[in-house]
């Protein structure tokens, strides 16, 4: 399960940098998954912050869990 956790955080991590970093400089077009749903439009800057958080969470959890 830890491991499961922390892949997750891992995967959050990188989609939340990458929404970040293509709001901010204009980069990285066409990556990230916040990027295609459609539902986020106007928003993504928020969701890409919140998928870092909730990424650090999974991390905080994973590590309170213990070895495997």
């Amino acid at each position: 399960m830890k491991r499961l956790l922390e892949f997750l955080g891992v995967f959050l991590l990188f989609q939340g940098a990458v929404g970040l970093v293509n709001e901010v400089t204009g980069g990285l077009r066409g990556w990230g998954l916040v990027r295609r749903l459609g539902f986020l439009d106007g928003h993504e800057i928020y969701a890409s912050v919140a998928l870092t958080v909730l990424a650090f969470a999974l991390f905080a959890v994973a590590g309170s869990r213990g070895t495997d």
